[in-house]
């Protein structure tokens, strides 16, 4: 399996995205593919041991930045990182891309190269949620502004079928992100894709709120776009604010710095569950190919872990299970 990786993607490439390539051939048995300026790359590689680690270039000679308007720069620069390295994944040369760079413009890019799923009318953009009971799946966290009944209904097909062939829970319980509980809460969207969502087949539970998040309630939360991006960026100011706190309150009083040294390993599991480089990056599903989107602060951990991603990913034939699973439901609809 081959991984293609913009070198150049994310806020401090390609320095960072060198050091956890480096780290995701070594730990993981990775091949990755560097897509990027040639001379860059090598200058970066220059600074590992990168003997006997399966690491390649392809050279690209222009970068997208992270402010550019996505679909006008993509056509725009045919040599870009990001566009010469979903072209890898659409010829086959690569089985996954991963970038931690523009996310508009990886989503247009693989749009345009790649394509959609038969039957999709919207990728949606997925992360895996560290809820206190087990790990959800939130979809759709930023791909889809807005929203139309049966694009959420899509998103909670492909996010069931993700969580049951890569995390290998059967049945997963599918859920609406509302304002209740109630079946009549919400909007005109959340009202109408509650009825669509109910008829599915999925295993689908009803509404929950954004309390029910944090707790895994369901293994599979849907929602627009807008709402989930929110979602996600509170949730990461809030896990950074908790963790602020405690060491703030922990440093005035002295009998607790005793106590906090007792709890730390406790204290540094509980901050590593709320890393967001532990899980990697964000799912495209939807699109004829697996893509990672990675934050763009991602630092070496994050680049890593998305690869590992990807892996996963392409080893469950996550693009093939989603064309069965959508094909079903068109039949049985």
């Amino acid at each position: 399996m081959k991984i293609a990786l913009d070198a150049m993607g994310g806020d401090y490439a390609p320095a960072v995205v060198i050091e956890g390539a480096v780290a995701a051939a070594r730990e993981c048995g990775l091949e990755l593919m560097l897509v990027g300026p040639q001379t860059e790359i090598e200058a970066e590689l220059a600074q590992y041991h990168t003997g006997g680690l399966a690491l390649s270039i392809v050279h690209a000679s222009e970068v997208v930045g992270m402010a550019e308007l996505p679909t006008a720069t993509v056509r725009a620069k045919k040599d870009s990182s990001i566009v010469v390295g979903l072209n890898l994944v659409k010829k086959g040369e690569a089985q996954t891309f991963v970038s931690a760079g523009n996310t508009g413009a990886i989503a247009a890019a693989a749009l345009l190269g790649l394509g959609r799923i038969p039957g999709i009318k919207r990728p949606g953009l997925a992360i895996i949620y560290p809820a206190l009971s087990g790990p959800s799946l939130v979809i759709d966290i930023g791909a889809n502004a807005d929203c139309r009944p049966e694009h959420l209904l899509q998103f909670g097909i492909m996010g069931a079928i993700y969580v049951e062939k890569v995390l290998a829970i059967p049945q997963p319980k599918v859920a609406l992100l509302s304002i209740g509980e109630e079946a009549g809460k919400g909007n005109a969207l959340m009202q109408e894709s509650y009825g669509l969502l109910e008829r599915s087949g999925l295993n689908f539970i009803g509404n929950v709120e954004g309390k029910d998040v944090p707790t895994g309630l369901a293994q599979v939360i849907v929602c627009d776009g807008f709402t989930g991006n929110v979602v996600l960026k509170l949730s990461e100011g809030v896990a950074m604010a908790v963790v602020k706190l405690l060491r703030e309150e922990i440093k005035r009083r002295p009998l607790a710095l005793l106590g906090a040294a007792l709890a730390r390993p406790a204290l540094r599991e509980a901050q590593r569950r709320m890393d967001y480089a532990e899980q990697g990056g964000a799912l495209l599903l939807g699109t004829e190919g697996v893509v990672i989107i990675g934050h763009g602060r991602s630092n070496s951990k994050a680049i890593k872990n998305a690869c590992r991603m990807a892996q996963e990913a392409a080893r469950a034939d996550i693009v093939s299970a989603i064309k069965r699973g959508i094909a079903e439901y068109r039949e049985a609809s």
